[in-house]
């Protein structure tokens, strides 16, 4: 049941890797802020068109801010920017052109491992009342080279066509770098850097389209969040840094919370569980959430973000990489992980048992 108070420890035996710190889901007058840590911020041109010793330094650097806290800020992505400024506009339309039983079509339900569809205002998850709607389409909803069992049709996924095409830009554009982000990651491990190589090829991923609308007083009184605290189910998200404030991140050092608000442009990477797991522990799933932005600008301004999580499909494992000491997890199927981890926000019957 929703619950504006709700711990994360209340839902701890979901958790499928080692997460043993306690935080309020929603944000709290009683929360600390760590004003003084600085999430890295590092130019990934250096990896992906430097020399040898670039890419040395560069891995160092990114593995040593991945691991202390699981963020960080990627410039010289070569990514498009034009493209997040229409995405941008994109969100906006979708979420403000459309009738509310326009989106109901489009419930979400499970596709897989990932639940697919539109989410009401106040029902991203079953366990906490966010002021967010969002939008989730996996690679299945998207018009892309792949074998299917039947027949792709657009509007079986999108309410128009125009949004299927449009995210799809993005979509391509952020695969091309999935594997670079990933080799790299493994690589400031001491592993292969190409271990992934294969299993990232045409792999699942989660693109989510979140719009939250500008809340009202009463709104802001119920002490519900914008978007509860949590960590990522996935390998690793891509995020093109916000236009608008409000996304904070835990550090587990100082127990406090960062506001983060990345350079227009950027792009935050943060690992997830899937990561956490095999990675053996190595590279944490870092709690994040979104709250009030300072100054009230969430009373005047909607905010958008447009996150893309990014997964492995259903039937492969999940093992401990080698290299990594003595295995802390056993290896498991994406699907079960995926769906028993996500089940505290769905419901006990979304896991998948095989």
């Amino acid at each position: 049941m929703s619950n504006v108070d709700a711990l994360n420890r209340d839902f701890a035996r979901y958790d499928q890797v080692t997460k043993n710190h306690t935080y309020r889901l929603a944000e709290h007058a009683s929360d600390e802020f760590d004003d003084d840590y600085v999430i890295a911020a590092l130019d990934f041109g250096r990896f992906l068109n430097g020399n040898a010793t670039d890419k040395a330094i560069f891995v160092e650097e990114f593995g040593a801010a991945i691991q202390d806290i699981g963020f960080t800020v990627l410039t010289g992505h070569g990514v498009d920017t034009q493209l997040y400024d229409d995405m941008h506009e994109l969100v906006i339309e979708l979420f403000e052109s459309l009738f509310l039983d326009e989106k109901m079509r489009f419930r979400a339900q499970r596709q897989g491992s990932v639940n697919q569809g539109y989410f009401p205002i106040e029902e991203t998850s079953d366990i906490h009342p966010d002021q967010v709607e969002g939008w989730v389409w996996c690679r299945r909803a998207f018009q892309m080279e792949q074998e299917r069992s039947t027949k792709f049709r657009v509007e079986d996924f999108w309410p128009k066509e125009k949004f299927e095409r449009e995210c799809r830009r993005l979509a391509l554009s952020h695969e091309t770098l999935f594997k670079p982000i990933a080799q790299a990651m493994l690589q400031s491990l001491g592993c292969d850097p190409h271990l992934y190589d294969d299993k990232l090829t045409n792999t699942n991923f989660g693109l989510r389209l979140n719009y939250y609308p500008v809340l009202n007083p009463e709104q802001e009184r119920s002490g519900a969040g914008r978007l509860l605290g949590h960590e990522d189910v996935d390998l690793f998200t891509l995020l093109p840094a916000p236009r608008e404030a409000g996304l904070q991140v835990w550090n587990h050092s100082s127990r406090k919370w960062i506001r983060l608000h990345a350079p227009e442009g950027s792009m935050i990477i943060n690992t997830g569980d899937y990561m956490q797991r095999i990675s053996n522990d190595r590279l944490p799933s870092t709690t994040h959430r979104v709250g009030n932005a300072a100054g009230g600008l969430h009373s005047s301004t909607p905010r958008v973000s447009f996150p893309m999580a990014v997964y492995v499909w259903e039937n492969e494992i999940l093992d401990v990489l080698p290299g990594l000491g003595k295995p802390k997890y056993k290896p498991v199927k994406a699907i079960n992980f995926h769906t028993r981890s996500t089940a505290k926000f769905y419901g006990d019957d979304y896991a998948v048992e095989s």
